[in-house]
């Protein structure tokens, strides 16, 4: 694996804090340590706090999986965050997200959603947070209708969440580990844009 803008810590020169850290990361739903938390690891009170938000986040919403990842897709495609791509692209596709709607994102296109009236809600929504701040109320009240104050406020999250991650791998060039694709079109210098549907 390449190295990024700044080190690593590998687990033999790990302090006991951050080993305590890193065998808590590697031994819960994650499995291995591949991502913004490699740079986190640095101050490991930081490291925990994250990998506790993110879990919840990423394992534990009221939002259905293919849905927290078509949130999570959508915000790696607007940073153009390779590796949060290459991960949550694998967990879509086993979440149940169907690979036109992850080819349609990956070229910037608004993705088909057939008759799946909520992603195409969940799609706008996560599209107006991040490009304008904040969504309209006509965004904002389906998804508070179908998912509860619990689920908006998750789905707020989420969109938040993804936007540090992405920044932490972006801003320190986080590597894509040996064998992992990250086919993401990318213009340097430039945030994707994300189309809204008509």
């Amino acid at each position: 694996m390449t190295m990024g803008r700044i080190s690593f810590p590998a687990p033999e020169t790990m302090s006991p804090a951050q080993k305590a850290v890193f065998d808590e990361i590697v031994s819960g739903p994650r499995g291995a340590l591949v991502g913004p938390l490699r740079a986190a690891l640095h101050n490991p009170v930081l490291a925990d706090r994250w990998q506790q938000f993110g879990r919840v986040l990423r394992f534990e919403t009221t939002l259905p999986g293919h849905l927290n990842e078509l949130a999570i897709l959508i915000t790696a495609r607007r940073w153009n965050s390779l590796l949060e791509w290459a991960i949550h692209e694998r967990d879509g596709l086993a979440a149940g997200l169907g690979q036109g709607v992850i080819d349609d994102l990956r070229e910037g296109r608004v993705p088909g959603f057939e008759d799946d009236l909520a992603a195409g809600e969940i799609y706008d929504y996560v599209c107006q947070l991040l490009t304008r701040g904040k969504p309209e109320q006509a965004v904002y009240d389906p998804i508070r209708a179908r998912w509860g104050e619990v689920g908006v406020v998750e789905l707020t999250a989420v969109v938040g969440y993804y936007s540090m991650v992405a920044m932490t791998l972006n801003a320190h060039e986080i590597p894509v580990p040996e064998g992992v694709r990250a086919d993401l079109p990318v213009t340097p210098g430039r945030l994707c844009d994300l189309p809204e549907r008509g």
